[in-house]
């Protein structure tokens, strides 16, 4: 049997671990031949391929980013996509296919899987916002980053009697902010999930300043104040319709100076938080998704994707896992509103 293996949408910490996994165990335990597909869903869409075998899969456990490449390509907005996909797959031989990705990649998988593809998902998001699985690797890796810069921000707040902002990745949902808020002590956050009433905020950071301590603020992308929301994003667009975000970080920030006299400041961690080397748990979730993928494929599971519910990995259907988004419960949410202000 040969297996195709792609990675789509936006790279994170852990895929190149999922490749390894499954090709190290493809291999030896039942004898398939692997292609790697460039680019995301680019690469069956154009047969772009690469060759993967053993050699091709050593040392990549500590290395960030994914060796097949990444794009945001959707079959779906392409005439004649599907189609095309599937030409490409019969002409390369290719009987499988193991898509790992977020809620783009695996939704196109799924409508692939409607349409008569052998297909297997792997999640993939440091968002942790697809549903069907506790967690996704690239996540954990993420908040430790995010973590490490609200800690550093901290002393140079204080040191300048500032209100810091830290603006992290989370487009619906806010899972970065709360957990690395959390972990790094801000004294407030604010998540997509819950709009933001701008003086409720504003009242925070005089009430932090009264204690003769500086803010820190940990704002999700993705997050909007309860009023003038259509101002803070461009209207530009991918190609699976999301608009690209920004500017809520430079928001607070302008509002917080305008209203309380207070300098404020912005830090964008940006794509810093998706780059660079997995963390231990990462490693592990990853690799341990990809040998239950090529045991599905070996199972002939088709329209399954890998998932965690506790510590066990079990497989769950592509169409439930990508049906909606899994954002933060508001009792999670009110646990660290104890700690704002």
């Amino acid at each position: 049997m040969r297996v195709g293996v792609l990675t789509g949408g936006g790279d994170c910490p852990g895929l190149n671990a999922v490749i390894r996994a499954i090709v190290r165990k493809g291999v030896p335990e039942y004898g398939y031949n692997f292609l790697g597909f460039r680019d995301g869903w680019r690469g069956p869409l154009e047969a772009a391929t690469m060759p993967l075998d053993i050699p091709a899969v050593r040392g990549l456990l500590p290395r960030g980013g994914t060796i097949l490449g990444s794009s945001r390509t959707n079959p779906f907005a392409i005439e004649d996509g599907v189609q095309r996909i599937k030409r490409n797959l019969q002409n390369l031989g290719v009987d499988a296919l193991i898509a790992i990705g977020g809620e783009d990649t695996l939704g196109v998988a799924t409508q692939l899987h409607d349409a008569g593809v052998n297909v297997v998902g792997v999640p993939k998001t440091i968002d942790n916002d697809l549903s069907g699985t506790d967690y996704t690797f690239g996540f954990d890796t993420a908040v430790g980053i995010a973590t490490e810069a609200i800690d550093r921000l901290h002393t140079t707040a204080e040191s300048h009697h500032r209100v810091l902002i830290v603006e992290v990745m989370g487009r619906h949902a806010g899972w970065i902010a709360l957990h690395s808020g959390m972990a790094g002590g801000a004294n407030i956050i604010l998540i997509p999930e819950v709009p933001f009433d701008i003086d409720q905020v504003c009242r925070y950071v005089e009430a932090r300043f009264r204690l003769h301590y500086a803010p820190i603020i940990v704002v999700s992308e993705g997050a909007k104040p309860k009023e003038g929301e259509e101002s803070l994003h461009s209207g530009e667009k991918d190609a699976f319709g999301h608009v690209r975000l920004g500017g809520v970080g430079e928001y607070l920030a302008r509002e917080i100076e305008s209203r309380t006299g207070k300098e404020a400041r912005t830090t964008v961690l940006g794509h810093v938080q998706r780059g660079g080397t997995p963390s231990s748990r990462d490693r592990w979730l990853a690799t341990r998704f990809g040998l239950h993928a090529i045991d599905a494929v070996a199972e002939e599971k088709w329209g399954m994707m890998t998932a965690l519910r506790g510590t066990d990995i079990v497989m769950v259907p592509l169409a439930e896992a990508t049906k909606e988004l899994k954002v933060v419960d508001p009792a999670l949410y009110a646990e660290a509103e104890v700690f704002f202000g």
